[in-house]
């Protein structure tokens, strides 16, 4: 299991979300960050719990 350094994590993710201009779906956002796809969802569903991710479409995310 992937150790999740959450604030680092999220902050890479948020980056990577605004710089695509649209959103992207967790597979995406590990292949652009190298982050390991757990430590991606594990980071998403926080970030949508603090409202500062949104999901527009089943199973893609993008910053509020």
């Amino acid at each position: 299991m992937t150790k999740v350094n959450r604030m680092g994590d999220e902050e890479i993710i948020l980056n990577v979300m605004k710089e695509a201009g649209n959103a992207l779906r967790p597979g995406e956002i590990a292949e652009l960050t190298g982050l390991d796809k757990d430590a991606v969802s594990n980071a998403i569903k926080s970030l949508k719990k603090d409202g500062k991710v949104a999901s527009p479409k089943r199973c893609y995310y993008a910053p509020t």
